[in-house]
């Protein structure tokens, strides 16, 4: 009989496991959509090159910077929107999906 309760409550531990990591994500996710948009002028942003659009990027400033590089590809892109998310670099700013930064890194 104990085999029966320790079965069960290892099924009820495991599905509220998973219950709280499943709300944890779509509260990050909510959290990132409420951050306000990084901008250009920002600082810490002028300072790593950063431009909400990849295609405006000075070649001559920045000639790391290729082309198919854009924050929605780079690995401290932290959101799964094709439009704008929060970024590891930039806490608390959402950056543009589109844009270019110059520590930009690809997704493994």
């Amino acid at each position: 009989m104990s085999n029966l309760n320790r079965r069960n409550f290892l099924k009820k531990s495991l599905l509220g496991l998973t219950t709280v990591a499943a709300t944890s994500t779509i509260s990050i996710q909510a959290f990132a959509d409420e951050l306000p948009e990084l901008t250009e002028t920002d600082p810490m942003a002028i300072g790593l090159g950063y431009k909400k659009d990849t295609a405006t990027v000075d070649a001559a400033k920045q000639p790391k910077h290729k082309p198919e590089q854009n924050c929605a590809n780079c690995a401290l892109y932290t959101s799964k929107s094709d439009t704008a998310g929060a970024c590891a670099i930039f806490a608390g700013k959402q950056v543009s999906a589109i844009g270019w930064c110059s520590v930009w890194a690809p997704k493994a």
